[in-house]
Formats: C-alpha cells, sequence, structure tokens
C-alpha cells in the first residue's frame, strides 16, 4: 500500500511538473516525425496480464519497396535520437503508473514475444509489478547483456523495500543526466531476446531507452 501510494502521488506531482516538457515534445515530434505522436504498444503487467504502454514516439514510419518496415536505425530520426538520449520519451508512462498499470520503479516491462522464451527463474520477473525503472536500469541499461539484466532483475524481485526504491529513483537521474548505458554497441537500443541470448538484428522493434 506504501508503494501504490507513494507511485500515486508522485506521478501525480511529476506529470504536473513536466507537462509544460511533455507539450513542447509532442508538438517537436508532430512537426519532426509526423503522427502519431505517441507510441503504443501492449506489455505484460503484473503476472504477466497485458497492459498498453505508452511513450512518445522516437522513430518515423518510413518503408522501403517491399513495403516493410525499415531497420531501427534508418527510421531513428536525429530529434528521435535526443529524446531517447535524455529518456523524454518514458515521460507518457507517468500515466501508466497514475492508472495503476506500472510502478514507477520495477523490472521494464518487455514484450509479449518474449513470454514463451522465459525460463522459469526468469518469469519470476513478472511476480512484482513492472516498472518506468529498475535495478537492471540503473545497474548498465541497455549496454549490459539478457543474462545480466535478468539477473539485477531478479535481484530486485527478491530484495524489494522502500530504500531500495528510493536508491533506485536517485540512480536513475544521475544515469539520466550522464547519457549512460542508452544502447547496447551496435543498436539503437538493445537486441532482441531470443531465449538463448543470440542478437536478432532483423526483427524490427521499438525498445526502451530505459
Amino acid at each position: 500500500m506504501l508503494k501504490r501510494l507513494f507511485d500515486l502521488i508522485t506521478s501525480l506531482v511529476l506529470i504536473i511538473l513536466f507537462l509544460p516538457i511533455m507539450i513542447i515534445t509532442a508538438i517537436l515530434i508532430k512537426l519532426t516525425i509526423g503522427s502519431p505522436v505517441l507510441f503504443h504498444q501492449v506489455r505484460p503487467g503484473l503476472h504477466e496480464k497485458p497492459f498498453t504502454l505508452i511513450k512518445f514516439r522516437t522513430m518515423s514510419n518510413a518503408k522501403g519497396k517491399d513495403g516493410k518496415l525499415l531497420e531501427d536505425h534508418e527510421r531513428l530520426t536525429g530529434f528521435g535520437k535526443f529524446v531517447r538520449s535524455v529518456s523524454l520519451d518514458e515521460l507518457p508512462q507517468l500515466f501508466n503508473v497514475l492508472k495503476g498499470e506500472l510502478s514507477l520503479v520495477g523490472p521494464r516491462p518487455l514484450l509479449m514475444d518474449y513470454l514463451p522464451l522465459y525460463n522459469d527463474e526468469q518469469k519470476r520477473r513478472h511476480h512484482v509489478k513492472p516498472g518506468i525503472t529498475g535495478w537492471a536500469q540503473v545497474n548498465g541499461r541497455n549496454a549490459i547483456s539478457w543474462e545480466e539484466t535478468f539477473q539485477l532483475d531478479l535481484y530486485y524481485v527478491d530484495n524489494y523495500s522502500f530504500k531500495l526504491d528510493i536508491k533506485i529513483l536517485w540512480l536513475t537521474v544521475v544515469k539520466v543526466f550522464k547519457r549512460e548505458g542508452v544502447a547496447e554497441e551496435g543498436h539503437v537500443t538493445k537486441s532482441a531476446f531470443t531465449g538463448n541470448s543470440q542478437c536478432d538484428s532483423s526483427r524490427s522493434v521499438e525498445h526502451d531507452t530505459f
């Protein structure tokens, strides 16, 4: 109850504080990338229950001659890179927190496609509500391997405390200002998870910056 109350009050305050920035960001995305301004994607939440995650869009819908979307690095715009580098694309998720679908802190909600690929241990990351930021995000973000990401997620599941949440939130602010670990080497953000840590660069998905 304390965690939910903290999420509710903090997300409401942050929405009010960042509303002018969100409005300006939305206008600039509209002008540089086009519509829609927001990116919606179904993600697994607590106990794998699906919910719709919202973020600012950073990629265009440019397609090749075959009618398929171009690779991520070809669709990521200059302004989109900036938005990702300072994590502005994550701000709309405060509304997910307000609705109770996300927490401020918890394992990042990944793709629905990944659910069948998890082993029993990795599935435990869904025993807590996912978050905008988490232990994995302040310990490498997208620059670490999937194995390390899951290990850090499970550490949070097993060691959750209000004190740890406050520590993660503080470290998140530091990481955002330093712009560390925004992308895995050779990728726009992070390679797709295939169940055995093999990169699948052919997949075109909008990965998280956080």
